[in-house]
């Protein structure tokens, strides 16, 4: 088999699996996919961001009760 040949069983096998991808289990979730508008994308942004900054937030409100909270408990003994 020469290198001409091989080349086009490559692109065959290539573009046989390509034609699969929307036939797999995820095919009808892909077909169903849709790329977001602008107004979807920026609630979505806010949402995420809020997310962040709430568990941004609760995470340094447990970091300065661990590190705070033992000096005044042992202020008050």
């Amino acid at each position: 088999m020469d290198i001409l040949e091989r080349s086009w069983s490559v692109q065959r096998k290539i573009e046989e699996r390509a034609g699969k991808i929307g036939k797999g289990k995820y095919g009808r979730v892909l077909k169903m996919a849709k790329k977001p508008d602008m107004e979807e994308y920026k609630k979505t942004l806010a949402i995420c961001f809020l997310g962040i900054i709430l568990l941004g937030g609760l995470g340094f409100l447990i970091y300065w009760l661990f590190n705070n909270l033992p000096g005044y408990l042992n202020l008050m003994i």
